[in-house]
């Protein structure tokens, strides 16, 4: 069987969607576009009405560009809105974030309506099936912690699609690390939906800081140089100081942080529901650039909130000019029904969204564009990616190096430009 998996969203749903290769792979499937495939799995996002829109025309295509195929459809906008996925062509099937860990054994992918596999895969990830780097584009592999939030975003639907707060047990994790170490890949990126909370709902509690503690003492006994962890992105108030110190001085993690702000407004913070003030988010990524000058700093803004004054803006900009972020995610607002925000009164024009959009991407660039210069002549480690003539830093740069070595490949370079770099060791 031919199969295609199209990814929209976060790195949780990229970690799903590695789960269901893995899986499709060990049953002998063959990856293939989707202009070609059998069965194409669409892992959606609804963040926005942006995302649904956009699953719904990517599901559209493919319909139009590959009639015959089998269009099974998941994620957080199949979860929201079934009814109106299961409507679009060639859908044979929509799956709920929750039945994910059974995608295999509920959809009938062959047209003779037997099952591509009967094994079973548990939130864990998959049973014995293996995937190496380079596969489906990817040299690093994406490992999901946990799934599931509780927080009480004014703003945010996806506690109603990805459920409460269900964390990976340690030692399960530990030996996926080991699998996914084996098969050979060097750089592993740890995700969840609220990553922040992992192991408070465990029957044996744990947290983020006791994982973080354990990989960096498997990865000091594994050779440090053979996997860098990154962590993906982390709410402000779970960002401890025991976290960036241990990013700080173990070679383990990459230094690189994404927190998310959402706004610089205290009034719009709490309309929010964002549980901490910018004076907090302040101080916490200035005491990061202090411990380690050359982390990349990244941040989630959305412009545009219900409320959400010239004065609030002016605020937002103010702060965000002056910050040590190094790049931004912009999002303008968009109501999600059932949410809070959706009741709220005051919304903002959409051309106001707009320009306001407009304005903080611009400062975006030129955040990154001031980081770039910052790390000119600075040396690195970095991995080598697609054909071996790119790499990524610890630090989140992507670089081109001259050709000639393959990927997924540590080297040290110097940076000489914003693009480029030279290499000294490979």
């Amino acid at each position: 069987m031919k199969y295609s998996v199209i990814t929209f969203g976060c790195r949780v749903n990229q970690a799903d969607s590695l789960g269901f290769e893995e899986e499709l792979r060990a049953a002998g499937a063959e990856s293939v576009a989707s202009q070609s495939a059998d069965v194409v799995i669409v892992n959606t996002c609804s963040v926005t009405a942006t995302s649904d829109q956009g699953a719904r025309q990517t599901i559209r295509r493919i319909a139009r560009d590959n009639p015959s195929a089998r269009i099974v459809v998941t994620g957080c906008y199949a979860t929201r809105r079934p009814d109106e996925v299961a409507a679009l062509s060639n859908v044979v099937q929509v799956v709920s974030n929750d039945d994910k860990p059974r995608m295999m054994s509920l959809v009938r992918l062959k047209s003779d309506s037997t099952y591509v596999s009967d094994q079973r895969r548990d939130e864990n990830g998959p049973c014995g099936a293996t995937i190496q780097p380079g596969v489906a584009g990817r040299t690093a592999f994406t490992l999901r912690v946990q799934t599931g939030c509780a927080e009480p975003c004014s703003y945010c639907i996806i506690p109603s699609t990805r459920g409460r707060p269900r964390s990976v047990p340690l030692q399960d994790l530990l030996r996926e690390v080991e699998r996914i170490a084996a098969s050979g890949f060097k750089e592993i990126a740890l995700t969840g939906v609220h990553l922040g909370s992992y192991g408070r709902d465990l029957d044996s509690p744990s947290s983020l800081i006791q994982l973080l503690r354990h990989l960096s003492s498997w990865s000091e006994k594994a050779s440090a140089e053979r996997v860098l962890f990154r962590i993906s992105s982390l709410e402000p108030m779970d960002c401890t100081r025991e976290i960036v110190d241990l990013v700080a001085t173990s070679p383990a993690f990459a230094p690189h942080f994404h927190l998310p702000l959402q706004h610089a407004s205290n009034r719009v913070l709490s309309a929010m529901r964002r549980p901490y003030p910018i004076e907090y988010y302040s101080a916490l990524v200035d005491d990061i650039r202090a411990r380690l000058p050359q982390a990349s700093i990244g941040s989630d803004i959305i412009v545009g909130f219900p409320g959400e004054t010239d004065d609030d803006f002016e605020q937002l900009v103010s702060y965000l000019e002056a910050s040590p972020l190094t790049h931004l995610h912009v999002f303008p607002y968009s109501d999600r029904p059932g949410t809070a925000a959706s009741l709220m009164n005051g919304k903002v024009q959409g051309a106001a969204i707009r320009e306001r959009g407009r304005k903080v991407r611009e400062i975006g660039q030129r955040l990154t564009q001031r980081f770039h210069d910052s790390q000119v002549g600075t040396t690195h480690r970095a991995l080598t990616l697609e054909d071996g003539s790119l790499v990524v830093t610890g630090n989140y740069q992507k670089l081109r190096i001259p050709p000639g070595l393959p990927r997924n490949q540590w080297v040290v370079i110097r940076i000489t430009s914003h693009d480029d770099g030279e290499l000294l060791r490979g």
